[in-house]
């Protein structure tokens, strides 16, 4: 399993990783993205920002980098990113396959990404990341799993997968919508030759999304390794949309809203590698404050769980964020 070797690192924040859903593509749903973009949405724009990230995650203990064939140009960015630092040999990277990228480098685009969980659709994509990222693939993961996902049911896509495991890959799936938890634990039923065929589960957590949180402890014990993304809501729980109870504890700890609300899901004993999906260089270190976070109070853990909404709530707002 390539997150043991996570087990063995000795810095706080060896359980934060870093998604490059926001900086592999000019448009994306995380709101204040204006602000933190700017105007220069230039391929060597985000790759140079990319690279940033990179550096200073890297420089301060991270070790898991998470990108998809739909985010973007984010595998070819981690790609030279890579290929530039060839000490970096520690570093777990994870990608995606099931959606298509369709933008066109355009923040204007009817539609951005296109949804395909069939045999055809993973044949091609992950031919194309084995181009970009070659033996440097460690998880290659199901991108958005849904209750109705073909992929759930397909036993040739599963053989597939199985040959891809067993060459070195290790397979797991992502999920989103209000259905998390029904899509969790169909994935944990599916087996090739009697053996469980996911190793990793990737699902939305945070304080205002807590459906998945059984499902994802039930993972956990049935031995996948659980990493959480979206843990800020893209952007709702950033210090300028922050709900009182987030900026009160915020306040109390000495942190940013962020890092509490990172830390929350530090918190929980499933979670193997929470996601920070941050834009900018200082975004990331204030992320990264929440290893120095998990000593939240019960008090505070408390007033933070009553934040939680209906899922369908949440998810509707959550489709009604525009791409900027």
């Amino acid at each position: 399993m390539p997150f043991a070797r996570l087990s063995s690192a000795t810095t706080p924040t060896c359980h934060l990783g870093l998604g490059l859903a926001a900086v592999g593509r000019p448009g994306y749903i995380n709101l204040d993205r204006a602000k933190d973009l700017g105007d220069d949405r230039s391929a060597e724009a985000l790759r140079t920002r990319t690279h940033e990230l990179l550096d200073a995650a890297y420089a301060q203990g991270v070790r898991y980098f998470d990108a998809a064939r739909s985010y973007g140009r984010s595998e070819e960015f981690l790609a030279d990113w890579l290929k530039a630092h060839p000490e970096a040999e520690d570093v777990v990277v994870g990608s995606k396959w099931g959606y298509t990228y369709t933008a066109d480098w355009s923040t204007e685009a009817d539609q951005h990404e296109v949804k395909d969980h069939t045999l055809p659709t993973y044949d091609r994509q992950r031919a194309e990341t084995a181009e970009l990222l070659g033996d440097r693939l460690d998880l290659y993961q199901i991108h958005s799993l849904t209750p109705d996902s073909p992929a759930l049911t397909d036993r040739a896509l599963h053989a597939r997968l199985a040959e891809a495991a067993a060459g070195g890959l290790t397979i797991g799936f992502s999920t989103s919508g209000p259905a998390q938890a029904d899509t969790i634990r169909a994935a944990l039923e599916v087996t090739v030759d009697g053996a469980p065929l996911f190793r990793t589960v990737q699902s939305t957590y945070n304080a205002l999304e807590t459906s998945a949180g059984p499902a994802l402890g039930e993972a956990h014990d049935a031995g996948l390794t659980v990493i959480v993304k979206e843990g800020m809501a893209n952007g709702r729980l950033a210090p300028e949309h922050a709900p009182d109870a987030l900026r009160d504890i915020a306040e109390e700890t000495g942190l940013g809203t962020d890092a509490v609300a990172l830390a929350l899901i530090l918190c929980r004993p499933w979670a193997g590698v929470v996601l920070s999906g941050a834009a900018t260089v200082p975004q990331l270190g204030s992320n990264l404050h929440a290893a120095a976070a998990v000593d939240l109070t019960e008090d505070q853990r408390t007033r933070l769980d009553s934040l939680a909404e209906d899922p369908h709530t949440y998810w509707s707002r959550r489709g009604e964020l525009p791409w900027h």
